[in-house]
Order: structure tokens, then sequence, then C-alpha cells
């Protein structure tokens, strides 16, 4: 039969290539003839049928992946503008943030603020309590700081213990009242594990100006933020641009210091330690000095948190050990100096860290033909709190080599006897401040003697610092306190002048009061590290 005789075969052959172009909705009636054309169209519909039950599945496929991957990419942005720790805004959200507000200030709107808060002492957390607790520590201040702010406001995580908050359109007053809310809210003791942590902060806040980029903004307010860390912490500061000026100074300075411990400007003096009972002296510690070639003399107070700020404290405990034990050695040769004469050097808990320590001191003795017992490291109470591993390890093999241990500034930190004589030290040196009002203060005297009998009741030896007078040191005595130092025996000297006296005598006279009240040291510096 031809098409021309049955015209179901031209549709036939139509629907035919409709469906060959895609359109699965094309459909023939068959007729009531029920013949063979009519099951070839009954057989084309079917096929159209499947077909587009096929099609419609695949796009309903097709879309549910679509979504999948649009939600992914959402996901993906809020990661990418998240930190992850606590939820809150990262910088990269942060600066966003600024540079539309920083925006709107052409269109009439009032500037944004940006507080910018460091926690103070978080790594004493994380070294106390582990790193674990510190991160618990973190997302309750986080929880914390979205209780205090507006809702228009945005809470940053910058990373570490920095945290940021934008307040889009502010006044000094409401960046103020925030920043006020947030110290209170933080000032309140977090509860981890059974154990009440205090956590605050030092705030700085600058208000945003026309024509400031997000960068310039955040510097601002980071520089207000070191500035109130620098006048005392838990502190609010508001940027001045004088403030810039200090950071500056101190960024120069930083570089000063990295090179001055390559070269000739740092210096060691040397104080004596002396035996109360006799004035013999026991030994020397080791003081260092920066004699800038601008700036003049620069105290260790200015500049060894400089260098633990900006990582140089291991090269400077290096130069310092290796220094004045090579002058020991030349003191040696050339002087008579006592069998138990011993050199006392200042350790930081970042050199404490170095798992070449011991080895780098074994080297230094053995180079110098030193008896371990001749050389004592000093260390904070601060810098073993946590008792890590390497920590001591290093102690401990320093004193199976023979070198003494002793802990400094005893009475400023985490003083505890019972913890004292858990660790593998010998010494323990009194701080200073325990002996400024020794008698001015009512009970005093009483409080220092007992500190005295718990020390040496612990098997420890007590080392007194900052003996300033007489009757300083005839109360020590009366105590039966072994040892001490300060500036009523000698100040810290060069190692030039400190040589000519070790060589002149081996004990130090008493003085009268006059001479004490009129010495005054020319380097105007206390005698700490």
């Amino acid at each position: 039969m031809s098409a021309d005789k049955d015209p179901r075969l031209a549709m036939l052959v139509e629907s035919i290539v409709r469906l060959s172009k895609g359109e699965l909705s094309s459909r023939l009636e068959p007729s009531s003839a029920r013949d063979e054309v009519d099951a070839v169209i009954t057989g084309v519909n079917l096929l159209a049928e499947e077909l587009q039950q096929v099609y419609e599945q695949f796009e309903k496929r097709v879309e549910s992946r679509t979504a999948m991957l649009r939600q992914a990419h959402v996901d993906m942005m809020k990661m990418a503008m998240s930190d992850a720790l606590t939820g809150l805004a990262n910088r990269v959200a942060l600066m966003d943030g600024i540079e539309e507000a920083l925006g709107q200030i052409a269109e009439g709107a009032l500037p944004p603020a940006l507080l910018l808060l460091d926690l103070d002492s978080f790594k004493n957390i994380n070294d106390r309590f582990g790193h674990d607790t510190g991160d618990r520590v973190l997302q309750v201040v986080a929880h914390r700081l979205n209780r205090v702010v507006r809702e228009s406001d945005l809470v940053a995580r910058l990373g570490g213990d920095e945290f940021a908050v934008l307040l889009p359109g502010a006044t000094l007053d409401i960046a103020l009242q925030v920043a006020r809310r947030a110290v209170e809210a933080l000032a309140e003791k977090i509860r981890v594990d059974a154990v009440d942590i205090e956590c605050r902060a030092s705030v700085g806040i600058r208000i945003g100006t026309t024509n400031q980029s997000a960068e310039e903004l955040l510097l601002d307010a980071d520089t207000a933020m070191y500035a109130a860390k620098r006048e005392g912490r838990n502190i609010i500061k508001i940027f001045q641009p004088v403030m810039l000026y200090s950071r500056q100074l101190r960024s120069q300075m930083a570089a000063e210091l990295r090179d001055a411990i390559a070269s000739t400007e740092l210096v060691l003096h040397y104080q004596p330690v002396v035996e109360l009972a006799t004035n013999r002296i026991l030994g020397v510690e080791v003081l260092v000095r920066w004699q800038h070639p601008v700036r003049g003399l620069i105290p260790p107070d200015t500049f060894i948190p400089l260098a633990e700020e900006i990582g140089v404290i291991h090269d400077l405990d290096r130069w310092v050990m290796s220094t004045s034990l090579r002058q020991l050695a030349r003191w040696k040769k050339e002087l008579a100096l006592d069998d138990d004469f011993q050199l006392r050097v200042n350790l930081s808990a970042v050199e404490l860290k170095q798992l070449d320590l011991v080895d780098h001191v074994r080297a230094l003795l053995r180079e110098l033909d030193l008896p371990a017992s001749s050389l004592v490291v000093e260390i904070t109470e601060t810098a073993i709190v946590t008792r890590g591993e390497v920590e001591m390890y290093s102690l401990l093999s320093l004193k199976q080599l023979g070198v003494g241990i002793e802990i400094d500034d005893f009475g400023t930190g985490y003083s505890s006897i019972s913890y004292l004589r858990e660790l593998p030290v010998s010494m323990v040196k009194v701080d200073r401040s325990l002996l400024t009002e020794l008698n001015t203060r009512p009970g005093q005297l009483e409080f220092v003697a007992a500190i005295l009998q718990l020390i040496t009741a612990a098997g420890l030896e007590a080392v007194f610092e900052g003996i300033e007078t007489r009757q300083q040191a005839d109360q020590l005595r009366a105590m039966r306190c072994n040892s001490g130092q300060g500036f009523y025996f000698c100040k810290p000297l060069p190692a030039d002048e400190m040589g000519a006296l070790l060589g002149a005598t081996r004990y130090l006279g008493e003085r009268d009061e006059m001479d004490e009240l009129n010495e005054i040291d020319d380097t105007g510096i206390p005698a700490v590290r």
C-alpha cells in the first residue's frame, strides 16, 4: 500500500521525524482498521512514551544534581567566608564587610567602626590546660561576643586568639559601648571541665574615614589594640595617629635587634651572687644589655619581650650562653677563682623547648673545658608550668649532665613549693618584690621568713635578689638565708670591670649606709635578666 493510497503512512513518517527531533509528545491515533499500519503506529507511540519517561527521569536527575551543585557552591562559599572553629566570619568575610561599609560613606551613611580584640595571656591557657581547652575557650568567647553586638554588626575571628567586630554606620559612642560590653562579657570566668579560666581582652577601636581602604582601617585598629596591650592589657584604646609612629619605631627596632644579635651591639654585664654569711662571691648572674648606636643603652625589659615577639629569642639565648661561658673560661685561666664559682644564665621558655639544647650546652662545656657544675641555668616558673615532655627532658638531661637549675622570679607566678619539689631543680631565686616592703609593710618580714623556711624544708637553696640595704642583708642573715645579690653588694658590671673585681678579691666588704644611698647605677637599669 503506497502513501498516496493510505494517508496514515505519511502521518507515521512525519511522527517518526518529530520524534527524531526530540518532540517526544508526538502521538498518532490508531484507526479502526487495526491492520499492520495501526500496529506500527502503536509501536511508535509506545517508543515515544518510553523515550519521554526516560527524558523526564533524566531531567529530574539533572535538576537534582544542579541543585546539589548549587548548594555545594553555597556551602563552599560559607566555608570560605567563615571560621571553622567558632562559626564566626573569617578575615575574608571581614574585609568584604569593611569594603562595603566604607563604600556606603559616599552615599551619606555613617562611617563604620572596627574593634580589634586580642585575648590577654591566651598562650598561658594553651600551655597550662592544653589546646583542646583553648579551643573551647575560643568558642565561648565567640558566643559572648555575638551576644553584645547589634544585629547589623559582624563578628569575625582573624585567627589564633584575635577577634574583630565590624560596626557599620556607627559613632564613637556606639563603638565604645560595644567595646565595654565585650570587655565586661569576657571578664566573666569561663568554666571548662570544672576549671574556671580567666580570659580577658585588649581592644583597639578605629572609626573609618573617607578614602580609607579596608587594609588601612584594619591596620589602624590593630595598632590601637597593641597600644592597649602595652599599656597594661584588658584596656580599650582609641586609635590616634601618633600610635602609628610608635608602631613604626617598634618595627624598626625589631629589624635592628636582629642585626644587633649578629653584631657587637649586645653586651653582657655580670652581677655577683654573694654568700651572706661571709660575703664571699659564689658566682655571677649574666645580664644582657643592648648598646644601641643611636638610642643608647636599651633596657632588657624593652628588647627581651620584643625578641620573643619576633622569634629571635632562641638566637639571643644561644649568643648569651656561648659568650658568657667563653668569658668564664677566660676568667678561670686568668684568675684564681674558687672551685665552686658558678655562672648563672637565664633560659627562655622557647630555648627550653629546643631538642638540641642539652647537646649545645654539652658541646660548649667540652669545647671550653668547663665542668658542668660551673653553670647554673635560671628559668621562670611560667616556662615549665605545663611540665611539657620536651621541657622536662631538657631539665632532667641538664641535671644529669651536672648543670645546676634554678627557678627564677619565685613569688610572682604560679608559686607552689610542692610543685617545685616535683621538678629537677636545686635552687630558688626569690623575686625582688618581696624585699621591697620588707620593713614598711606589717607582717612582711615574717612572711619572707616563712617562704624561706618552706624553700629550705623542700630541700632547696634560696637566693634572694634585690638586696639594696645593709638592713635587708642583716635580716636575711638572721633568717639563715644562704645567698643573695643586689645593689647593696655590687651593681651589674661589664666583663672587664667584673674581671678586675674578681682578680682583686673574693669577698665584698660592708659599706656605709650613706654609700648605699648615694650610689646610683650608671646604667639606670635594674638587674633583670
